[in-house]
C-alpha cells in the first residue's frame, strides 16, 4: 500500500540535488519563484544607486495606464551565474533600450485608446441618429406616404439610410405589390412546394430530376438546387444553414416561389436576396416582397438569363462608365475586361453577397427609393473606390478583386464615392439612355458601342 508514498519521498532529494544539471556545468535551478518586473526594476535601480520611488496614486492613472509586461523588463535582469556579467556600458545600454522600448508601447497604447474612443464616438453619433430618424420615420413619414415619399426632406432622410426598426416596412411599400399577392396566395403555393419536395423525396430519381430541370415548361424541379444553394447562403452568420433558426423560413420562401414562377425557377443567387427580406419582414411579407422585386424588369431580365436585355444593360453602365472613369475604362478596355465579369453577381445578389450585409442593406435603401439605376451607379462607385488600386492591376487581378471585395470597405466611403458618380450623359440620364439603345438595337444601327449617338 506505501509503494508509490515511498517512492515519492526517495525521489524528492534526488529532484533537489539536479546532478544532470551538474554534468553539463549548469547551476541547479533556483529554488525562490520567479521575480516580478517590478521587483526586477527596484533591485536594478538599488544596485544602480537610485532609490525606486512608487508613483503616487493620483498619478498612477489618468487617461491610459501602461503595465510593461514581464518579458519587457528581462534586459535587466543580470545574465546567470555561469556566464560573464554584464559591463556597465552594456547595462546602461539595455537600460536605454528598455527605456525605448516602453516609450514605444505607451505610444501604441494612446494610439489604440484615441481609436477606440473615435469608434466608440461615432458609434453613439450615430445610434442618435438612428434614433432621432426612426422618430421621424413612424411618426410622420409613414402614416403619410403617399403625400412624403416623394419629398426632397424624406429623400434626404432615405439617403442616409433607413433605421432598422422601419427599413422592411420602407422596403415594402416603396417596392409595392403590383402582382397583388396575398398571404393566402402564398401558403398555396408553399404548399404545393412541400408536395413536390415529399414526390421527388419518394418516386424522383436523380435522373428524373435532371431530365425534369431541362424542360423549359417545368422549372419547378429547380426546386431541388435550392437546398444545394441554402448552405452557401450568408454562412458566416451560420443562421441559414441547416439546423439554422432561418433554414426552413429560406426554404419555404424560396420553394413558393419556384412554383409561383415556373418559367423563371430557382436561380443560383436569389437565396441571398430571399435572406436580406427575411432578415427585415415576417415570412409572407418577405415573399411578396421577394416576388414583386424579381418581378423588376432589371431581376427579370437577369434571373431568366435573358442575354440581348442584359447585353443593353452592360452597354448602358459602360456608358456612364466612360463618362466617370474614363482613365478605369480605357484601362478595362485595354484588357478586355467586360462588365459581364464583375456586374452579374452584383446585380444578381442585389451586393448582398459581395458587400458587408449592413452596407449592402444601406445599398438596397436607396435601391428601393431610385430603382435599378442605383444598382448600376453602385457599382461604378465601387469602380471609383477602389479605382487608383484598379489601374495597377492585370486582367485576372482586377477580376479577382472585383470579385471578392475587401471587407473593411465602409459605409461613409462608398456612399461619398456613389455621391460623386453622375448618371447623366449628353443631359441624358439613366433612362433615356438605355431607351436609345433599345431603340437603336431595334433598328439595326448598333451592335458593339455602348455609347448612344448624341
Amino acid at each position: 500500500r506505501n509503494f508509490f508514498t515511498k517512492r515519492t519521498k526517495e525521489l524528492k532529494p534526488a529532484v533537489q540535488s539536479a546532478p544532470g544539471w551538474k554534468l553539463f556545468g549548469k547551476v541547479p535551478p533556483r529554488e525562490n519563484l520567479p521575480k516580478d518586473s517590478k521587483i526586477i526594476q527596484q533591485e536594478y535601480e538599488a544596485r544602480t544607486g537610485r532609490m525606486y520611488k512608487p508613483p503616487p496614486p493620483s498619478a498612477r492613472r489618468k487617461n491610459i495606464e501602461f503595465e510593461p509586461l514581464s518579458t519587457t523588463a528581462l534586459i535587466l535582469e543580470d545574465r546567470p551565474a555561469n556566464l560573464p556579467a554584464k559591463s556597465v556600458e552594456e547595462a546602461l545600454r539595455h537600460r536605454q533600450e528598455y527605456d525605448e522600448m516602453v516609450a514605444e508601447a505607451k505610444k501604441r497604447e494612446i494610439k489604440e485608446a484615441h481609436k477606440r474612443k473615435k469608434i466608440m464616438r461615432e458609434r453613439f453619433k450615430q445610434e442618435e441618429n438612428i434614433a432621432s430618424a426612426m422618430v421621424i420615420w413612424v411618426n410622420e413619414i409613414l402614416p403619410n406616404w403617399e403625400g412624403m415619399r416623394a419629398t426632397r426632406r424624406v429623400r434626404e432622410l432615405w439617403w442616409q439610410g433607413l433605421p432598422p426598426s422601419v427599413r422592411g416596412k420602407v422596403w415594402s411599400l416603396a417596392v409595392g405589390n403590383e402582382l397583388n399577392i396575398t398571404p393566402e396566395l402564398y401558403e398555396i403555393f408553399l404548399s404545393r412546394a412541400k408536395e413536390r419536395w415529399k414526390s421527388f423525396s419518394e418516386t424522383s430519381s436523380e435522373n428524373d430530376i435532371e431530365d425534369a430541370g431541362a424542360s423549359v415548361a417545368d422549372r419547378e424541379a429547380s426546386l431541388e438546387l435550392i437546398k444545394l444553394d441554402i448552405s452557401r447562403t450568408f454562412p458566416s452568420l451560420y443562421i441559414f444553414q441547416k439546423g439554422g433558426p432561418y433554414h426552413d423560413l429560406l426554404h419555404s420562401v424560396l420553394g413558393a416561389y419556384t412554383c409561383y414562377r415556373p418559367d423563371v425557377g430557382y436561380v443560383q443567387g436569389m437565396s441571398f436576396i430571399a435572406a436580406v427580406l427575411i432578415l427585415n419582414l415576417e415570412e409572407a411579407d418577405a415573399f411578396i416582397a421577394f416576388a414583386n422585386l424579381l418581378n423588376k424588369p432589371c431581376q427579370l431580365a437577369f434571373f431568366r438569363v435573358d442575354h440581348s436585355m442584359m447585353l443593353k444593360y452592360f452597354a448602358a453602365f459602360e456608358v456612364f462608365f466612360e463618362e466617370n472613369l474614363p482613365k478605369l475604362f480605357l484601362h478595362f478596355k485595354s484588357y478586355s475586361l467586360t462588365p459581364d465579369i464583375y456586374l452579374i453577381d452584383w446585380i444578381f445578389t442585389l451586393y448582398s453577397k459581395s458587400l458587408p450585409l449592413d452596407l449592402a442593406c444601406r445599398v438596397w435603401d436607396v435601391f428601393c427609393r431610385d430603382g435599378e439605376e442605383f444598382l448600376f451607379r453602385t457599382g461604378l462607385g465601387i469602380l471609383r473606390l477602389y479605382e487608383d488600386i484598379l489601374l495597377q492591376m492585370d486582367f485576372i487581378h482586377i477580376a479577382q478583386f472585383l470579385t471578392k471585395l475587401p471587407e473593411d470597405i465602409t459605409s461613409e466611403k462608398l456612399f461619398s464615392c456613389i455621391a460623386a458618380i453622375q448618371m447623366q450623359n449628353s443631359n441624358k440620364k439613366w433612362a433615356q439612355v438605355f431607351a436609345s439603345l433599345m431603340k437603336d438595337n431595334k433598328e439595326g444601327d448598333k451592335n458593339h458601342s455602348p455609347a448612344p449617338k448624341s
